[in-house]
């Protein structure tokens, strides 16, 4: 039995994930920002919510990573497999406790500090897996970051790609540090889920006008992050682009100066 631990798992893709990976068998870890949110997910679980537990964590901020992390060191001696799910699609000018954007904040940096501190657990499994979620952002040198990490002002036209493509350069120093480790990003595609309720306001009406066309189901959304946390027959670091179809991934292979240059600078502001 595998221990899988879900960042964002208490609603839509990753709660589609959680569904999918139970259903193997596995030990679930939930963790999300709302309480009530947590329990009835679990609730939602049936039988097998007995494999199944929530953490309640704010991961936009600093301590909030650093709490959670240690609740889980505590509670879990391995963990098999990191799914990062959690996102934030905002467009507006706003800081964290610590002074950054949190599309910033929460959709890559939160990522990488988790799992930094979490990797005495991960590197005591066979094969740990850290799997990404992103937008359709395929690993490319072509994004200037140069405001990275403050992107002050946040211009979300401009600012969105290279704080995506973070996530791939941190997929490529996990490969290369640690051994036997397996890294990938993920496109997670249309799908309605709640991650939509502060998207810029033409992006929500967008949604309710060419959802029923665009959209993918969840399901859809969810196979390749359960696929790539299943299954131990792909190379790392890998991307997923087109969502239910495992089989079509691309190589991560990126500039290794720009991803050292980023790594430096996140163990600066994070201390992992």
């Amino acid at each position: 039995m595998k221990t899988i631990l879900i960042a964002g798992g208490n609603s839509g893709i990753g709660l589609q994930a959680a569904r999918d990976l139970l259903a193997d068998g596995n030990r679930l870890v939930l963790m999300g920002r709302d309480p009530r949110k947590g329990q009835a997910a679990l609730a939602s679980f049936g039988t097998s919510r007995e494999r199944a537990a929530f953490l309640a964590a704010d991961l936009s901020t600093h301590d909030g990573v650093r709490g959670a992390a240690q609740r889980v060191l505590d509670q879990y001696d391995r963990i098999d497999a990191l799914v990062h799910s959690t996102g934030v699609f905002t467009a507006q000018e706003s800081r964290t406790a610590d002074g950054l954007h949190p599309f910033f904040a929460v959709n890559y940096l939160s990522r990488y500090h988790l799992t930094q501190l979490l990797l005495p657990a991960l590197r005591r499994a066979g094969r740990p897996v850290v799997v990404m979620m992103t937008a359709a952002v395929p690993p490319a040198d072509d994004a200037d970051f140069a405001r990275f990490p403050e992107f002050a002002p946040f211009d979300f036209g401009h600012d969105r790609k290279p704080i995506q493509l973070a996530n791939h350069h941190y997929a490529a120093h996990l490969t290369r540090t640690e051994s036997g480790l397996a890294a990938g990003v993920v496109n997670a595609g249309a799908v309605r889920t709640d991650i939509l309720r502060i998207a810029p306001w033409y992006m929500r009406a967008g949604a309710r006008v060419l959802g029923p066309v665009l959209f993918d189901s969840a399901e859809t959304s969810a196979h390749n992050v359960v696929e790539a946390t299943r299954r131990d027959d792909w190379q790392s670091p890998h991307y997923w682009g087109k969502p239910g179809r495992f089989e079509q991934r691309t190589p991560i292979a990126l500039n290794p100066t720009t991803t050292q240059r980023l790594m430096d600078t996140s163990h600066t502001l994070t201390g992992a």
